[in-house]
């Protein structure tokens, strides 16, 4: 994992300097999914991570901010690449520091046949302060639709992720290695612009999570997500989610 954490961290360096951008990787409502931008597609999203309530200590957080773009960089048809960075806020002394860099390679669903599921790997928070913001979480993941008798049971994803281990604590201790689950549909049955997400990031770290939210496409290149996150550590007010997302 740390061989394969250097060699993404080069390459997103690489594509990075070459991309005038801010943005962040295509997920589905919380965690990265396998999905990648195809090649010259620009994805704009503002993510905003709202309290309902405060958290244990009787605080109640600062809502979170984070405005981006995503670019498609490879022109191939069955091996895709984004890349790009965040600015992120909301973070108190952190937000000294709010740029974050990503990158993600993927192959897409039935590339090699019907039975070949999407596949990414990738790279995400890559802050510019180690120990503070560089939670560097590299993930591998794969998805694949299922049906039966003609209906759609939705698309599955699996996979696994691992972060800095001095950022990704619970109770002062290392917490920074953990499953990655997502289940979402299209649905057809109510309407072509309706889409549902059910999803899961382990760890007790700020980083653990169970969403469920569902997005609405206004227009063929507008989107609006709305979702709920519920943190596995109890001791962190949950959030609601509200992104907006264009592609030109």
């Amino acid at each position: 994992m740390r061989r394969l954490k250097i060699v993404l961290l080069l390459i997103s360096g690489c594509f990075l300097m070459v991309v005038a951008c801010y943005a962040t990787p295509s997920t589905h409502i919380w965690s990265p999914s396998t999905d990648v931008q195809p090649y010259k597609k620009w994805h704009l999203t503002s993510d905003f991570y709202v309290p309902t309530e405060s958290n244990s200590t009787g605080t109640r957080p600062d809502t979170i901010t984070n405005l981006g773009v995503t670019v498609g960089i490879l022109p191939f048809e069955k091996l895709n690449l984004e890349a790009g960075f965040d600015h992120k806020s909301g973070y108190g002394d952190l937000d000294d520091y709010p740029w974050y860099f990503n990158t993600k390679l993927g192959i897409p669903e039935n590339a090699y046949g019907e039975l070949f599921p999407a596949l990414a790997v990738g790279i995400y928070d890559v802050g510019t302060k180690e120990n503070k913001t560089a939670s560097n979480i590299v993930y591998a993941k794969a998805a694949k639709t299922f049906s039966a008798g003609g209906l759609s049971l939705g698309r599955v994803s699996l996979g696994g992720f691992e972060g800095d281990g001095d950022i990704l604590t619970h109770s002062g201790k290392e917490d920074n290695k953990g499953l990655l689950f997502a289940w979402e549909r299209a649905m057809p049955e109510i309407s072509d612009k309706l889409w549902l997400c059910l999803e899961y990031q382990g760890t007790r770290s700020s980083y653990g999570c169970w969403n469920a939210g569902f997005s609405w496409k206004f227009a063929d290149n507008v989107s609006g997500l709305f979702g709920y996150d519920f943190y596995n550590d109890r001791d962190l007010a949950d959030t609601y989610t509200v992104q907006i997302d264009i592609d030109f």
